[in-house]
């Protein structure tokens, strides 16, 4: 695969990202068969693996780490992410320096590496402030133990913000951003790609086939599938609300276009989202050797204007097609008090 620079870090990345979200429990429970996964992406050029210390709390930087063990670890760009609560403790959580200068510790463990490639903020936390984080993550940089770290899913105001604090306390930056982006989900094509591109950062989607609506598995006259996903969130899947129905007659339509010109709608979803400018490398999550199979073809697709105009048609840019797309909610509409003036 040609490989794309990781913002201006210098790193040099597979166009595809092999996304380790379903090894463990929440996807393949079979360690041999996750490794089998992760080296078959290797040996098809994929030299960019992606993991979090919360998918199946740890167990997927453990399948990781078992997956790198040896000589392949230093041709492997291995990012993970930390922020999502990891006990009960109310202080293994977060953003914090207490809790990153120890999380980082446990995922180098669990990965059986001296040090991560790419380490990235999972969600922003509003109990943290920026510099707080990013004097931590300094730090860590500092201490050999990570190379370069990034944000993810962060609403665009809140990268600025976090880009004019280090430049102001002359700390190191968030080089990267981790965002929601498929045919079906366009909402961060208003905000977020255009600051990325503004202060060079790379940007690497997740769930470019938008949690399975874009497998070609969702069409319109047939049962919808039983997914792992669906199982774990069934109000993303319930076809009795109506951004539902519009993601099923959307996907239905995408499906359509696909056959017209003549290729799956796996890689049309995928070659989408590589076709925009601000993009590094997508971010694939396969849980079968055959779910990966079907997705390492689209880093050679090219997509021309036409197919491009047709799928603005169908989904405007800029858009999502469910509220509930865009990974992160903010304190602010999840918590009536904080938008109500007190007495």
């Amino acid at each position: 695969m040609r490989q794309r620079s990781l913002g201006k870090t210098g790193m040099q990345v597979s166009p595809l990202c092999l996304g380790a979200m379903m090894f463990g429990a929440w996807g393949n429970t079979d360690h041999d068969e996750s490794i089998s996964i992760i080296h078959r992406a290797l040996d098809a050029g994929i030299n960019f693996i992606d993991t979090a210390d919360v998918y199946s709390a740890g167990e997927s930087e453990v399948i990781v780490g078992k997956a790198l063990a040896g000589p392949r670890r230093d041709d492997v760009v291995l990012a993970t992410k930390a922020h999502g609560a990891m006990g009960r403790d109310r202080n293994m959580r977060g953003n914090s320096r207490r809790w990153l200068v120890r999380e980082v510790d446990n995922s180098l463990r669990r990965l059986q590496t001296d040090w991560i490639d790419l380490y990235q903020i999972h969600r922003p936390d509003p109990d943290t402030e920026h510099e707080e984080t990013l004097a931590a993550l300094t730090d860590l940089v500092r201490a050999g133990k990570i190379r370069a770290f990034g944000s993810s899913t962060y609403p665009a105001h809140q990268i600025v913000d976090a880009q004019w604090i280090a430049r102001s306390r002359g700390l190191g930056r968030f080089v990267t951003e981790q965002p929601p982006y498929s045919m079906l989900v366009r909402g961060i094509e208003r905000d977020v790609l255009p600051v990325a591109q503004q202060f060079s950062m790379g940007v690497l989607p997740w769930s470019p086939l938008a949690g399975g609506w874009l497998s070609g598995r969702f069409r319109l006259g047939q049962e919808p599938p039983t997914t792992h996903r669906a199982g774990r969130m069934p109000q993303r899947y319930d076809l009795s609300t109506a951004e539902n129905q519009l993601k099923l007659h959307r996907a239905d339509a995408l499906a359509v276009l696909a056959e017209k010109y003549e290729m799956s709608l796996v890689d049309l979803a995928i070659a989408f989202v590589l076709a925009h400018p601000a993009v590094t490398s997508a971010i694939i999550g396969p849980r079968t050797m055959d779910q990966l199979e079907s997705q390492l073809g689209a880093a050679d697709i090219s997509l021309s204007a036409e197919i491009l105009d047709a799928i603005d048609e169908i989904v405007p840019p800029g858009t999502n097609s469910s509220p509930n797309d865009g990974g992160y909610e903010p304190p602010e509409l999840t918590d009536a008090s904080l938008r109500r003036r007190g007495s």
